[in-house]
């Protein structure tokens, strides 16, 4: 056998156990990493939505888009809380194109009257600092039982009621901006979002 097709066959060879392994290995973590994902996904669930419900909102979800969750208007799940079949609160993520440094996503909880109970950010590229600030302080508590009607939707520098950073006003105004956004959407589609049958690759 000429020596070039003899090391055609021995990369062929290689290439199919390499194939084979990693499809293997794929096999093996799938499960793990997708009951990982939803542990975390349950995790922060619980930080944005009131205690009390008796079903599993993960299963209770609808997909839905509009621009003012994110810009490309992509669908996100809405995680919807039900006490004795009676809705009481949804979680959703939004997103701020107007970060310092790119999009914020922020995890929000908001009860069947249109009041916030819980954000989180879930993914900045802010830098450490804002970071650090947007994440790991009490900023966010600020949000909680806020609504359209009770808060002035802006920073402290722009005549609202939410503190900026020292220095630093972009970030917590973009975030600010798109909790606005979201609960501006909830108020127009709470019936949307509360009476379309669940997502079926959610069951």
């Amino acid at each position: 056998m000429p020596h070039f097709l003899k090391m055609g066959v021995i990369l062929m060879v290689v290439g199919l156990i390499a194939t084979a392994i990693l499809a293997g290995v794929e096999g093996i973590t799938r499960e793990p990493i997708a009951q990982s994902q939803r542990q975390e996904l349950l995790n922060a669930l619980a930080k944005v939505l009131p205690a009390g419900f008796d079903n599993s909102p993960v299963e209770d979800q609808v997909q839905l888009a509009d621009k003012r969750i994110n810009r490309q208007a992509k669908e996100v799940p809405f995680y919807r809380a039900r006490k004795g079949g009676a809705p009481m609160a949804v979680a959703f993520l939004v997103s701020a194109p107007d970060g310092y440094s790119g999009n914020i996503d922020i995890l929000i909880g908001v009860d069947s009257l249109g009041a916030l109970t819980g954000i989180q950010i879930v993914s900045h590229a802010e830098t450490p600092g804002l970071g650090n600030k947007i994440v790991k302080t009490d900023w966010p508590k600020a949000f909680v039982g806020k609504s359209l009607k009770n808060a002035k939707w802006a920073v402290k520098k722009d005549g609202g009621e939410f503190d900026q950073f020292a220095g630093a006003t972009i970030t917590p105004r973009a975030v600010v901006g798109a909790v606005k956004r979201g609960l501006e959407y909830f108020a127009e589609n709470q019936d949307k979002i509360f009476k379309t049958p669940a997502a079926e690759s959610a069951k």
